[in-house]
């Protein structure tokens, strides 16, 4: 355990992230900066919040239009996220920033009422769709969840499984050679995408005390080690379910076997829960990876591609008009080029 000594993190949360994987971080911000963040988000959705009949779609991943700074907006939040990673100057400068791209739960006619037990869900999986993956990847350094509503049990809080950075972990230090967002070495190629078929099988062998809910209310920020397995509820309450999921990214890979006189600031409480949950720093002395680090052009791109579009003409219609935009039609379409005609799945929290 470090000695460190922290900004926000009390000595109990610091136990719970090294024993759990996870740290809720309270009323980080006001219910009427919340408010004021997604006011447009019934807009863009073309949706009425009080007529269930217009809640067309389950869950909705947005785009996103605009950003703001977190340091800002949430800055317990903003300390607790350094706290983990090992300081701000370890962070790029995305990463200090939230955008509006929405993540709206809103369950179904079906669904309303019914309880689904975690390993009924089929949306396992580990955040990361936009590299190969490394067990000291930079590009998703920690999941991060802000609570935009109020989200009660059955409400459509995202489900983890704490035994996640111990199994994704193992995988990832076996397979040096880098695996693919779906965890297929690339090196075996597979004729068709498993899809989400590694985690949600992973998930069926794991201890049902492993599994919680992430609930809480609005201005909670949820702190989750980066290979912590997740996925999305159901919502049986039909209450609509509000967050973001901005991933942390760091400027250098994350270093398992650091040198106690290099003066970089040691270890991370991230880089620690990784070693203590593959088994102990003699395990990962001399790791490193074997593989070229490369981009994926992630799928959801091109469903946002599309929604884009349509919450643009949305928001035309009503007169508002961003002129704040960190991100255009133009921007979204020219990173989606890159993708294969197919439609493949896109898992979201």
């Amino acid at each position: 355990m470090s000695s460190h000594s922290y900004k926000v993190l009390t000595p109990s949360q610091v136990s719970h992230f090294m024993e759990h994987g996870y740290v809720v971080i309270r009323g980080c911000f006001s219910r009427a900066a919340s408010d004021e963040w997604t006011r447009d988000v019934w807009t863009r959705l073309g949706m009425d919040p009080n007529d269930k009949t217009t809640w067309t779609r389950e869950r909705t991943n947005m785009p996103e239009h605009r950003r703001l700074k977190v340091a800002e907006f949430a800055p317990r939040a903003w300390d607790a996220i350094c706290d983990l990673v090992g300081g701000e100057e370890r962070v790029t400068d995305k990463s200090k920033t939230w955008s509006d791209s929405f993540i709206v739960n809103l369950g179904t006619p079906e669904g309303e009422g019914r309880e689904y037990a975690p390993k009924e869900l089929e949306g396992w999986h580990v955040d990361g769709d936009f590299f190969i993956h490394f067990l000291d990847s930079p590009e998703q350094a920690l999941l991060v969840i802000p609570l935009f509503t109020d989200i009660l049990p059955n409400g459509g809080g995202t489900w983890i499984c704490t035994e996640g950075p111990a199994r994704i972990g193992q995988w990832l230090y076996d397979h040096p050679q880098g695996v693919t967002p779906h965890m297929m070495p690339v090196d075996s190629p597979t004729e068709s995408d498993p899809g989400l078929k590694f985690f949600n099988d992973t998930v069926q062998k794991c201890a049902a005390a492993s599994f919680h809910e992430m609930t809480g209310n609005v201005g909670d920020v949820i702190l989750l080690h980066p290979l912590m397995l997740h996925s999305a509820s159901k919502n049986g309450r039909r209450l609509a379910r509000i967050i973001t999921n901005p991933p942390v990214s760091l400027k250098e890979p994350f270093n398992f076997d650091r040198d106690a006189d290099a003066g970089d600031g040691g270890y991370s409480l991230v880089e620690l829960k990784t070693i203590r949950d593959l088994g102990g720093q003699d395990k990962l002395r001399g790791w490193k990876i074997q593989g070229e680090r490369k981009a994926v052009v992630p799928e959801r791109l091109r469903v946002q591609a599309k929604w884009m579009e349509e919450e643009n003409r949305r928001l035309r219609e009503s007169g508002v008009e961003y002129k704040d935009r960190t991100q255009t039609e133009e921007m979204v379409l020219e990173q989606a080029k890159g993708l294969k005609p197919k439609m493949e799945s896109v898992a979201v929290a």
